[in-house]
């Protein structure tokens, strides 16, 4: 009675929940009936998933609203099942890359060239390798499907958590040295919660940039292939397909209610436990709440459930593993290092040259240098565009971000609409897109660069909240104290302190430019076509013809100019971040 009596009072769900305070039961009780509710959609939809193939054929979509819940959950399952992925992803390939130079050699670009490559893309040559896994399953369409939305998440969580572990400050990297601690304790106490705060942002972003992908992960049309999985972006496909005004509507309300759902029961919560791994000496006054977070902390089933679950990791932690025998190795000059090193980088470059080269024949077989030609001055349009885009988006989001995240309490207001604006899909602003350009009689060259902002914006404005969020209160304080007003403020505070932030979210914003290209350069809306001249159209149009080695092309035109544009723009940026704006 507690609980209703303190939400009744107008305290809202937060003071309500700090009213189970003295007992845990109504705590462990709310608790057992959401993680009881939340059991029972997975193994519903999990039970769905293993549906015979012709299943599909026989239960076509139907824009019946009785069917959008179920939709929902489908398309809401498959995107978590790419976060999971994603983060194991993240975890290994990202760290490998920041701990080892010679692997970064290789991790890193093919980050740069993975990040380029469009949904269509991945989707066009792994379709028939994960049916084929699951033939006569839907099991392997909706592997396929996870895979697509796992390629428009992984590259921004994995250049961020890079980009942390390369800036841990060195007295902390020093300490950890001092203790001797194993490569896995360092890991869990030292690399993942300083990374922890700026990870919970891009995971929000990777999960909103998969919500922008779902009409192309869901309705796959490869060619005279076509899978069409149950999904809210199977029903906003052929709800723009029949000009249906109002299945859109509703397709982008179960869209915000599922959005505010894992908002309230998942992301906001991590933000609130995450804030104590900041890296700061003295205690922000604003933290940011959760009603769930605090409910947690007040269950004994889910501590009971973590701590049961948890115990092969602090086994792992803890353990001492017997050291490995040396083996007497020549001297370790700098000559021997350098002869590694260059015997290293050659068999990267090797391994390069034969996959150009065999990339070249496959194309060289239906094309000639025209086609080449052609693409490549396409490449050039989207480049201008894709420039363009990232350039106005910094300076919209940059000051907004930084003063959403010098703001707690603001910060969780925008937390939720941001990740709704985020996951808004290109696809249903098609109509209005056509209509006004159509009817103003204006340039799709320059108009439909209106629709890449979609994929370029939020990318800034996450990690940039993150930066801001994660200045140091005592440095704050400095500055108020010593008076930094206007420019000086943000000269020697705001902008050193985002700005390995800013970084991150500038190169996966250019990437998602790249990919947003494929929706935007091309839209229809019914019997009518607006396309632009560029990469991303390109690779649409040979995509929808089943034209594999146009696909090929684009493709490889897209990653080198991503490459040329990340070796020399956003990787001098990142090499100053490192060197020189450290919190050491």
């Amino acid at each position: 009675m507690s609980f209703l009596f303190a939400y009744a009072r107008g305290g809202g769900p937060t003071r309500a929940i700090a009213s189970l305070g003295r007992t845990s039961l109504w705590a462990d009780g709310i608790a057992f009936l959401l993680m009881a509710g939340i059991a029972v959609m997975v193994v519903h939809g999990a039970n769905e998933a293993r549906q015979p193939l012709e299943a599909l054929q026989q239960t076509p979509i139907v824009l019946d609203p009785a069917r959008l819940p179920d939709y929902a959950l489908r398309t809401t399952l498959r995107m978590f099942a790419a976060l999971a992925a994603s983060l194991l992803f993240t975890f290994t390939v990202a760290t490998l890359a920041a701990k080892s130079r010679k692997a970064a050699l290789i991790v890193v670009p093919a980050l740069d060239i993975l990040q380029s490559v469009p949904v269509l893309g991945f989707l066009t040559f792994t379709v028939t390798f994960f049916m084929g896994l699951f033939p006569g399953r839907q099991l392997g369409a909706e592997c396929a499907s996870i895979f697509a939305i796992f390629t428009g998440q992984a590259w921004n969580i994995a250049f961020s958590f890079y980009q942390s572990l390369r800036t841990v400050p060195d007295d902390l990297d020093e300490v950890s040295r001092q203790f001797g601690f194993s490569a896995w304790r360092r890991f869990v106490r030292l690399d993942l919660p300083f990374a922890m705060p700026s990870l919970v942002w891009n995971m929000m972003m990777s999960m909103s940039g998969g919500w922008f992908f779902v009409v192309a992960s869901e309705a796959i049309t490869v060619g005279d292939k076509t899978v069409t999985l149950p999904g809210i972006g199977s029903w906003l496909a052929l709800a723009i397909e029949e000009k249906n005004f109002g299945a859109v509507a509703l397709a982008v309300a179960a869209m915000a209610v599922v959005i505010l759902l894992y908002d309230q029961l998942l992301f906001r919560p991590i933000v609130a436990w995450a804030d104590k791994f900041r890296f700061e000496q003295t205690a922000s006054a604003s933290r940011p709440k959760s009603w769930a977070y605090d409910l947690v902390r007040r269950t004994r089933l889910l501590k009971t459930l973590a701590a049961a679950l948890a115990w092969p990791f602090r086994l792992a932690e803890t353990a001492r593993l017997p050291a490995l025998p040396r083996v007497p190795m020549p001297a370790m000059g700098r000559t021997y290092a350098k002869a590694v090193d260059l015997a290293w980088l050659g068999l990267v470059v090797l391994g390069c040259a034969w996959g150009l080269r065999q990339l070249a024949t496959f194309i060289a077989e239906s094309l000639t240098f025209a086609d080449v030609r052609e693409a490549f001055t396409l490449g050039l349009a989207t480049l201008a565009r894709v420039a363009a885009t990232t350039a106005i988006a910094s300076v919209i989001w940059v000051p907004i971000g930084v003063w959403v995240g010098l703001r707690a309490q603001w910060a969780e207001r925008v937390q939720p609409v941001a990740q709704f604006l985020a996951a808004f899909p290109a696809n249903v602003l098609f109509p209005f897109a056509v209509v006004a350009i159509s009817g103003l009689h204006l340039d799709p060259n320059i108009w439909l660069s209106v629709l890449m902002m979609l994929g370029t914006q939020w990318y800034i404005l996450f990690n940039v909240i993150a930066g801001a969020s994660a200045i140091p209160t005592d440095m704050k304080e400095a500055s108020s104290i010593f008076g930094f007003r206007g420019w000086q403020w943000w000269r020697q505070l705001a902008l050193p302190a985002i700005f390995p932030y800013f970084v991150t979210g500038a190169l996966t914003a250019s990437g998602g430019s790249w990919n947003a290209s494929i929706v935007a350069e091309t839209v229809s809306w019914g019997d009518t076509k607006l396309e632009a001249a560029g990469l991303g159209s390109y690779i649409a149009n040979a995509t929808a013809a089943g034209d594999f080695p146009r696909v090929a092309l684009g493709i490889a035109m897209m990653s080198l100019f991503v490459i040329l544009f990340n070796r020399t723009v956003w990787r001098p940026m990142y090499g100053y971040a490192e060197r020189h704006l450290r919190l050491n």
